[in-house]
C-alpha cells in the first residue's frame, strides 16, 4: 500500500506578517497532484490542520477545497487532530465525512479503533491517536500520573491489543502528535512540555509497522518506521535550513517500509543574516539572498540610524530585524533576549530565584515551580479544547 504522509499544515498561520494561505494554497494542490500522479492509496495527516482552535474563515475554506479535492480522487484519508487544532471543532461532522472516504480521528477514546483499508495483500488498520494532553486524558487511559509517555504508551496498549485481535498479516499504521525522542525541534513548535518532560521514546510505538508523526516542524527519521513529515512550509527562521517535504511511503506485503521523500513548493527561501549594518550592505557574497524573506541580526555597537529602511534597499523582503551588540556575556548591556536564548521557563524561573535570594530552589521548590507551568499549560489547552 502506497501512503502519502504530511502533517502541520498550520492554515491560516502567517509568517511574521506575511498572509501565507497562498502558498498553503499552492502546497494542497501539489499534495492533490502527488496524490494523483504517484497512484497514492491513502493520505496520511498527523495533526496541527489548523494554526489555532478558532482559524479564519479563508483557512476554513481552504481545508473545505482540500477535502472535497482528495474525496474527488476516491483515495481514502485520514487525519488527526495536533495540539492547536480544536479536537472537538475539527471533529464536527466526521460521521458524514467518513462516508466520502475522509477518516478524521480526533477522540482520545477512539485511539484503539482503527480505519481499516485494504489492498491486494489484505488489510492494513490505520490508528489514530489525536494529541493526547496528559492532564485531560489521563482518566481516559487509566494512568495515575499525567505524562506523555504514561498516556501515549496506554494509548498505544489499545493499538496492540486491537491489533492483536485482528487477523494474521494485518498490517498497521499510527498516526500520533507528540515530541520524541531523537527529534529536533525548531522555534515554531508550540511547547508540550509537562513535568519537565517534552519527549517520549520511540518504543513507545513498538508493534505497529509504521508511525506518521506530526508536531515537529522539519521532516526528520527517528527509525526506519517512525518519521516526522514536517510541516510543509516554514513557519520560523530557525526552519531556514529545512528542507521541506512530504514522505512517500510504500507499506511492502510483509509490513516493510520504503520512503521517498517528496519536496513541498517553496515560496520564497529564507535567509538568517548577521553583521553589522554597514557588512551587510556591502557584501557580495549576500548577493544570493537579495529575494530572500530575511531575518537581519545587526551587531553594530550602537544602534544605527534607519536600520530597516536601509535593509530594505537591498533585501526587500526584510521582515525580522534584531539587534544584539557584539560584547561578551558578563558585558553589561548584552541583550535579555540573548541571555533567555534555549532556556526553558522553568529554567528562566529557577535563575530567578536563585538572583532573589541568592541561592536556587530546592527538590520541592522545583516540583512547585513544575507543577505550577503544568497547571497553566493544561489550563490553557482546556480553555481551547472548550471553545
Amino acid at each position: 500500500m502506497r501512503v502519502l504522509h504530511t502533517s502541520d499544515w498550520h492554515l491560516g498561520r502567517s509568517f511574521h506578517r506575511v498572509n501565507m494561505l497562498g502558498a498553503q494554497g499552492e502546497f494542497i494542490a501539489r499534495l492533490v497532484e502527488t496524490v494523483r500522479a504517484r497512484e497514492v492509496d491513502a493520505v496520511v495527516v498527523s495533526g496541527d490542520v489548523y494554526d489555532r482552535a478558532v482559524p479564519p474563515l479563508a483557512a476554513v475554506e481552504l481545508f473545505d477545497d482540500a477535502l472535497h479535492r482528495l474525496a474527488a480522487l476516491g483515495v481514502p484519508t485520514v487525519m488527526i487532530s495536533g495540539n492547536h487544532d480544536s479536537a472537538r471543532r475539527l471533529g464536527v461532522g466526521a460521521g458524514l465525512i467518513g462516508r466520502a472516504g475522509i477518516h478524521l480521528r480526533t477522540e482520545p477514546s477512539a485511539a484503539g479503533t482503527p480505519v481499516v483499508l485494504a489492498d491486494a495483500h489484505g488489510d492494513v488498520a490505520f490508528y489514530g491517536l489525536p494529541y493526547l494532553e496528559p492532564a485531560l486524558v489521563k482518566d481516559e487511559f487509566g494512568v495515575d500520573r499525567a505524562g506523555h509517555e504514561a498516556v501515549l504508551a496506554a494509548a498505544m496498549d489499545r493499538v496492540r491489543a486491537d491489533l492483536a485481535a485482528r487477523p494474521a498479516g494485518t498490517r498497521s499504521v499510527v498516526l500520533a502528535h507528540a515530541f520524541v525522542t531523537g527529534g529536533r525541534a525548531s522555534d515554531s513548535e508550540r511547547d508540550i512540555t509537562v513535568g519537565g518532560v517534552a519527549a517520549v521514546p520511540a518504543e513507545v510505538f513498538d508493534g505497529v509497522d509504521y508511525v506518521a508523526l506530526g508536531h515537529l516542524h522539519g521532516c526528520q527519521t527517528i527509525t526506519g518506521r517512525v518519521r516526522y513529515s514536517g510541516s510543509p512550509l516554514a513557519y520560523s527562521f530557525s526552519e531556514a535550513d529545512h528542507r521541506k517535504s512530504m514522505w512517500l511511503i510504500d507499506l511492502g506485503a510483509d509490513g516493510s517500509v520504503t520512503a521517498e521523500r517528496l519536496d513541498c513548493p517553496r515560496p520564497r527561501p529564507l535567509a538568517r543574516l548577521r553583521g553589522t549594518l554597514d557588512g551587510l550592505l556591502a557584501d557580495p557574497a549576500l548577493d544570493v539572498h537579495e529575494d530572500a524573506w530575511v531575518e537581519a541580526t545587526l551587531t553594530d555597537p550602537v544602534r544605527p540610524a534607519d536600520p530597516m529602511a536601509r535593509l530594505a534597499e537591498r533585501f526587500p523582503h526584510t521582515l525580522s530585524l534584531v539587534f544584539d551588540p557584539d560584547r561578551g556575556p558578563d558585558e553589561p548591556g548584552v541583550s535579555y533576549a540573548r541571555r533567555l536564548s534555549g532556556r526553558s521557563d522553568q529554567q528562566i524561573a529557577e535563575d530567578f530565584v536563585a538572583h532573589v535570594r541568592g541561592s536556587g530552589p530546592d527538590e520541592r521548590e522545583t516540583a512547585v515551580l513544575r507543577d505550577a507551568f503544568d497547571a497553566v499549560r493544561a489550563d490553557d489547552t482546556a480553555r481551547e479544547v472548550a471553545r
